[in-house]
């Protein structure tokens, strides 16, 4: 029986049943209580000890702000997916759509792009998954093979993680490196961005169903379950902080150089403008929370969750701006494309009204070579019967 906060399992008559306190008041709160019920001839009986004293927390008292607060939370972070979902879109079809766009470099972006769109696209469906029953059938809300569902979203988180550093590596190594094969980089780029998470989230799968197969996975209580996916997270960030330190110190070696004033200076500027703006975006923010512990107070998880949550939502939408809209390169690609528009269009105006004119200098030729012949007749008829009479 689904009594709004816990499932009660089925218990024979007389016998009293434990359960432990809900898996969200565990997390908040990190108190792990018991709540009991006795099966009487009328019915449930009312639990003991009180929920607010078992579980230490008040559900009375902060319960409205609590959901209020979650309310306004999922309403934000979905409103941060969705514009980032569909400015990705578009930046994905625009770099697609021109052929002087393919390099190496916006290879790398348009992989990004899709790692977050996986992101945006995997917390709608995650969402729809896990939230979408409702509460009177709560005790048997996870649908079958919903596990899957978790696999494929934490896919996705992961791989958007190591695209970012992807971003790190290839800024650093162009600034470090002078001569280098792109396309020899870009395989293992692919291999880092989209291999590398594979082999996590098998091993993570893997020992979740042998050692925590409970529930939907969405749940994490056995942390050394929890740290095969959660540690590479924490090492990327960590690597993509300090690839931030290094891009700074040498790009300001090389803006003391006078000899970089030149075109050189343009193309530093040019390659390291947009990432610049984005490393402290998904580096200095995550640093902060990277190693904070699970269980830790309800105010500092709020935080968390508002950094982690709001920030990283409209993440995407950013990295669409830097990345494509505010590219010098796209804008003049654009321009030059809206320019061939119009002056296609121009031409085919002009030469649809020559030919218009041509048309209609050519029927009215017709028409008076037809008007001339006519009159011929008319003479020729006339003078014909006063020939007769003569």
């Amino acid at each position: 029986m689904w009594d709004n906060i816990s499932c009660w399992p089925p218990t024979p008559l007389g016998q009293t049943a434990t359960i432990p306190c809900p898996e969200i008041l565990q997390i908040i709160t990190g108190i792990e209580g018991t709540v009991n019920r006795n099966c009487t001839e009328k019915g449930w009986s009312v639990t003991f000890p009180p929920m607010d004293v078992a579980c230490e927390y008040n559900v009375n008292d902060t319960e409205s702000e609590d959901v209020e607060y979650y309310m306004h939370l999922k309403t934000l972070y979905t409103v941060g997916y969705g514009m980032s979902l569909a400015s990705l879109s578009l930046a994905l079809i625009i770099l697609l759509s021109f052929r002087r766009l393919r390099c190496t470099r916006n290879y790398i972006h348009m992989h990004l792009f899709v790692s977050f769109i996986l992101r945006a696209m995997s917390v709608f469906i995650r969402d729809a998954v896990l939230f979408s029953v409702d509460d009177a059938n709560h005790c048997s809300v996870y649908l079958k093979d919903c596990n899957y569902v978790m696999v494929f979203f934490q896919y996705c988180i992961m791989a958007n993680y190591s695209w970012l550093l992807v971003e790190g590596l290839y800024l650093h190594t162009l600034l470090v490196v002078s001569f280098f094969s792109e396309w020899k980089y870009f395989c293992w780029y692919i291999a880092l961005g989209w291999g590398s998470p594979l082999v996590f989230i098998i091993a993570w799968s893997v020992c979740r169903h042998l050692y925590e197969n409970t529930g939907c996975w969405n749940i994490n209580f056995n942390a050394s379950v929890w740290w095969i996916i959660r540690g590479p997270v924490i090492l990327s960030i960590f690597i993509n902080f300090i690839l931030f330190v290094r891009i700074i110190r040498i790009l300001m070696k090389k803006l003391r150089t006078s000899d970089v004033w030149g075109n050189d200076f343009n193309q530093y500027k040019r390659l390291a403008r947009s990432t610049l703006l984005l490393i402290p975006l998904f580096g200095v923010h995550y640093i902060i929370f990277a190693f904070f512990p699970e269980d830790v107070s309800s105010g500092t998880v709020e935080i968390r969750l508002s950094f982690e949550l709001a920030l990283g939502s409209f993440q995407g939408f950013v990295v669409a701006i830097l990345y494509c809209f505010l590219n010098g390169e796209v804008q003049f690609e654009i321009q030059r494309k809206w320019r061939r528009y119009h002056l296609r269009k121009y031409f085919w105006l002009r030469q649809h009204k020559h030919s218009t004119v041509s048309n209609g200098g050519s029927v009215l030729t017709q028409v008076v070579q037809v008007s001339r012949s006519s009159q011929r007749e008319s003479r020729k008829s006339s003078t014909t019967p006063q020939t007769s009479l003569i």
